[in-house]
């Protein structure tokens, strides 16, 4: 009956000492700190187009409650509003 060593029992080898560990399967420090980066630029993010995109129906609101006389001096018509708050996303 033969035994095996250790090192033959598992299929993933650790590197040994100077060795790169980028083969490795197992997460290196910088890249779970890459990844978490990641995540939390996304969630930045969302949170930004979610701010921006509330300040434009509210801009979109603050338009609509002007009287037509009021849009007219500010060369708007009623029917542009819409278009004109949000412009810049769409014909840039």
């Amino acid at each position: 009956m033969t035994y095996q060593s250790a090192s033959e029992q598992f299929a993933a080898k650790i590197p040994a000492r100077g060795m790169s560990i980028s083969s490795a399967p197992f997460l290196t420090a910088r890249n779970a700190l890459g990844q978490l980066e990641t995540i939390f630029r996304s969630i930045g993010a969302a949170i930004v187009g979610s701010t921006n995109s509330n300040a434009r129906v509210n801009r979109v609101e603050a338009l609509r409650a002007k009287s037509d006389d009021e849009l007219a001096r500010m060369g708007l018509k009623r029917d542009d509003i819409v278009n004109h708050v949000f412009n810049d996303l769409y014909y840039s």
